[in-house]
C-alpha cells in the first residue's frame, strides 16, 4: 500500500555544489580556497618534511658529523617552516573571512 510522503520527505534540502562545480564557476561567486586551506597546509608540511629528510640524508652521505648537524638544523628548520606555514594559512583564512563579512554586509544594503 502506498503512503503519502511525510512533511520531512516533501521538504527539499538545497544541495551544496561539489568542488569540481566550484572550480568550473567562471563567475567566481563562491571561493574555493577557504575549503582547501587544510589541504594546502598539509601539503606544505609534507613538502617541508621531505626537504628536511633529504637534507639530513645528504648530510650523512658526506660524513657523520655533517649528518648530525643537518639533523639538528633540519629540526630547527622544520619548526620555523611549520610556524611560517601556519601564519600564512591563518592570514589567508582571515582574509577570506573578512571578504565574506564585507560581501555579506553589502548584500544587506
Amino acid at each position: 500500500m502506498a503512503t503519502a510522503p511525510s512533511y520531512v520527505e516533501q521538504q527539499v534540502m538545497p544541495q551544496e555544489k561539489g568542488l569540481m562545480e566550484h572550480l568550473m564557476d567562471f563567475s567566481f561567486q563562491r571561493m574555493v580556497t577557504p575549503r582547501m586551506l587544510k589541504l594546502l597546509y598539509s601539503i606544505h608540511l609534507l613538502l617541508g618534511l621531505i626537504v628536511a629528510t633529504g637534507f639530513v640524508f645528504n648530510g650523512f652521505e658526506s660524513s657523520t658529523s655533517n649528518g648530525l648537524l643537518a639533523m639538528v638544523l633540519g629540526v630547527v628548520g622544520m619548526f620555523f617552516w611549520i610556524l611560517y606555514c601556519r601564519i600564512v594559512v591563518e592570514v589567508l583564512g582571515v582574509v577570506f573571512r573578512v571578504g565574506e563579512v564585507i560581501s555579506g554586509s553589502q548584500q544587506n544594503q
